[in-house]
């Protein structure tokens, strides 16, 4: 699936919104990503799931078990471990840290991936593997459907997007003229400490 292709699927779902968004990190945008419309529609979240998976396999090979940031990342790490064969477990808020719970564990050996909806800042992603390298599994690296941050998110693994944008985002502070005279609107699940 093309870059095109993925946006064309976002654009069709009316998940590429245009106004002025206030993203989960604080930052503003004129662009949000509302990529719970993509998940309402299982055929299109398995299609975009399956094209991830396919270049997750080009890019490291088998993957013995998938695991996402609950909650944004639970549906396309389920799709995309099913694309993959494999198992899809989650991590989960335990007061402020993500923790593995409900029994899941990431044995020995095991070659997993990390399965994110949308990447910005790669804060989720970033603390979904702390709780990996914690475990004996092999980590291969990242994937998302969409990296929002130009390539810019620092992961520390390699990341497999299908799609990769530079939508502008700007502090509160510091907006354009023509972003600030639109009143903002938080879509985001993520509450921001302002």
């Amino acid at each position: 699936m093309t870059e095109d292709e993925v946006l064309a699927e976002f654009r069709a779902a009316g998940a590429l919104m245009e106004g002025h968004f206030i993203l989960s990190s604080g930052l503003r945008s004129p662009v949000f990503l509302q990529k719970m419309r993509i998940f309402e529609d299982p055929p299109r979240a398995e299609r975009l799931c399956r094209a991830l998976g396919e270049a997750v396999t080009a890019r490291f090979g088998k993957v013995d078990l998938v695991v996402s940031p609950a909650i944004g990342g639970i549906i396309p790490g389920y799709e995309t471990a099913r694309a993959l064969g494999c198992k899809g477990i989650f991590v989960e808020r335990e007061g402020a840290d993500f923790a593995l719970r409900r029994g899941f564990e990431i044995p020995a050996g095991a070659r997993v991936l990390v399965v994110e909806d949308i990447v910005s800042t790669g804060k989720s992603l970033r603390e979904c593997l702390a709780v990996v390298r914690s475990c004996p599994g092999e980590i291969l690296g990242a994937a998302c459907l969409i990296d929002r941050s130009g390539g810019r998110a620092e992961l520390g693994v390699p990341l497999v997007a299908l799609a990769t944008v530079d939508f502008p985002a700007y502090p509160a502070d510091a907006l354009p003229p023509e972003l600030a005279a639109i009143p903002a609107e938080k879509p985001g699940s993520r509450k921001v400490f302002a």
